[in-house]
């Protein structure tokens, strides 16, 4: 800072009422109760906050209310579109009841995410989305019990003690696989892991249902597991597929997310193979990179800001309602066709 330079004080309330002649709690009305203020006096108060460039004092409101006016949303991984599709649903519902949403990325460590639910319990937010790295964790019980409502996104716990929203999973993969079975496929690899995260487990468990189903040899749904859900684990995955010997290579993928897909897709293609002619492809997601693939992928389609939208309402619902109950929502996935699997 230059020496001698005079710093702006910012305005006060007690400057906006001496500027517009009104008492201090007409400026207050105005701020927190415009209707009980005249049109006239509002407008007068109005001007003179804007004459003194006056910004009111958030943080001290929501200190002397006890909480604050906004969400927060704990999510796993912000490369994911879905998560972000995920936070545009809770958004859309935080906007509607005139709050903010902050977007926490945990990155898929236990650690990171512990400490941004201790930040905003702290921060008195009036409650918390988390897609947790673990559903079961203590840390979660942590939140509940410093009365902060918490609602649990895109995972399922083994009790009731929290609202969730998650997606039939086991059903999921269950489109999957019969749709390739349909399609006439007997050899079909499962690409997906690790096998720690609960989605890949059930859309696995789903798979080897309409596997068995199908009466089809148990060897010939090969799992070839990965590091991570990302296209760059796609993508080695196609590697390794393509590594089988032609008489025992699968014709057909199902992958447990739409990322993994795309890596996959991007691999062949590099090799000179074909979707689906030398491999059909099925991911799980639907996110908007599925349709525009350079192969439009078929997806199973999971409703991303549904899922949003309505951990938010429970949420929400939790915070103001002293008769809430928990409720575990559970919706259904649908498998969208295009052209990786039909040709």
């Amino acid at each position: 800072m230059r020496e001698g330079a005079v710093v702006a004080k910012a305005s006060s309330v007690k400057d906006v009422a001496a500027l517009a002649h009104v008492s201090l709690g007409t400026v207050s009305n105005v701020l927190n109760r415009p209707e009980r203020v005249s049109p006239a006096t509002r407008a007068k108060v109005e001007q003179a906050m804007r004459d003194l460039g006056f910004v009111r004092n958030e943080s001290a409101r929501q200190l002397r209310a006890g909480r604050s006016r906004t969400l927060a949303y704990v999510l796993l991984d912000a490369r994911n579109p879905f998560f972000t599709d995920v936070a545009q649903g809770a958004e859309l519902a935080a906007e509607s009841a005139g709050l903010s949403l902050f977007l926490c990325h945990s990155d898929n460590r236990a650690s990171r995410e512990g400490d941004y639910l201790a930040h905003l319990v702290e921060q008195r937010v009036q409650g918390i989305l988390v897609t947790p790295v673990d559903p079961n964790a203590a840390v979660l019980d942590d939140v509940r019990r410093n009365g902060t409502p918490l609602v649990i996104v895109d995972r399922t716990r083994d009790d009731d003690q929290f609202c969730s929203v998650a997606v039939d999973d086991v059903l999921g993969g269950r489109l999957a696989v019969e749709h390739l079975v349909e399609a006439g496929h007997t050899r079909v690899a499962f690409i997906g892991g690790p096998e720690t995260i609960g989605q890949v487990r059930d859309r696995l468990a789903g798979a080897r249902e309409a596997w068995v189903a199908a009466g089809l040899p148990e060897d010939q749904l090969v799992v070839v597991g990965t590091e991570a859900l990302t296209v760059a684990e796609g993508r080695s995955a196609g590697e390794r597929v393509m590594g089988i010997a032609s008489s025992r290579r699968p014709t057909a993928a199902f992958c447990a997310n739409d990322l993994l897909a795309l890596g996959l897709l991007q691999q062949l293609s590099t090799a000179g193979l074909t979707v689906p002619g030398d491999l059909a492809i099925v991911g799980y997601d639907d996110i908007e990179y599925a349709a525009a693939a350079a192969v439009p992928l078929t997806s199973v389609r999971q409703p991303r800001q549904e899922l949003g939208r309505r951990a938010a309402e429970l949420v929400l619902d939790e915070a103001e309602d002293p008769d809430h109950r928990h409720q575990q929502v559970v919706f259904t996935p649908e498998l969208v066709a295009r052209r990786s699997t039909r040709g």
